[in-house]
């Protein structure tokens, strides 16, 4: 197996990768196996967060480095909360107040288009690369679903009925935007032979 490092500590996201990378070959260790601190994201876009955690941890560490940067852009709230969706609302507030604050600035809005990306950075000895992925839906007028986790209860997906909080995780991890920025960084890891 090839081991990767992937840079966070949040277990959900741990827990995504493991389910989608573990079949395709490799170990998955993250930074809660290591003792460093969460990389602090100063860029201004996804794809510049995800950049800058994977090439300091690949610096750190010389392993092959996985690092993405990833959030919920609502159309009627100018793309909030963007690249601060983690800290959207404050750092400690819990996600099921940030879904309720959400769906009440909302609450008169008739377009609720909204769309997950994330940005995936691939770094290792001799190369970086970025891939972006996006996860179209709309936000629901209520929370819904006890998978997935953040945003997920709002996150409305008109083609399923559902949100991503009720979607089969398998099914999740197959159409989701860091599926498909991984289904992108697998492809190009497979092409380079890591």
């Amino acid at each position: 197996m090839i081991e990767i490092l992937i840079a966070t500590a949040n277990k959900h996201k741990v827990d995504e990768y493991k389910q989608m990378l573990s079949p395709n070959g490799y170990q998955v260790k993250s930074l809660l196996d290591l003792n460093f601190e969460n990389i602090e994201e100063t860029g201004t876009t996804f794809a510049q967060n995800a950049l800058i955690k994977a090439t300091a941890l690949h610096k750190l560490t010389n392993l092959l480095v996985l690092a993405d940067d990833s959030g919920l852009q609502i159309k009627a709230l100018n793309n909030e909360p963007g690249i601060y969706s983690a800290r959207y609302l404050g750092v400690d507030t819990p996600y099921h107040q940030k879904n309720e604050i959400i769906i009440d600035r909302l609450a008169k809005v008739i377009d609720r288009s909204a769309k997950f990306v994330c940005a995936i950075a691939i770094v290792d000895k001799d190369d970086q690369q970025v891939f972006i992925g996006e996860f179209d839906g709309e936000i629901a007028y209520q929370q819904l679903g006890e998978h997935g986790f953040g945003y997920d209860p709002i996150f409305y997906l008109k083609e399923y009925g559902l949100t991503a909080a009720q979607l089969d995780p398998k099914l999740k991890n197959k159409i989701s935007h860091r599926a498909k920025a991984l289904q992108q960084a697998l492809a190009y890891l497979k092409k380079k032979g890591d």
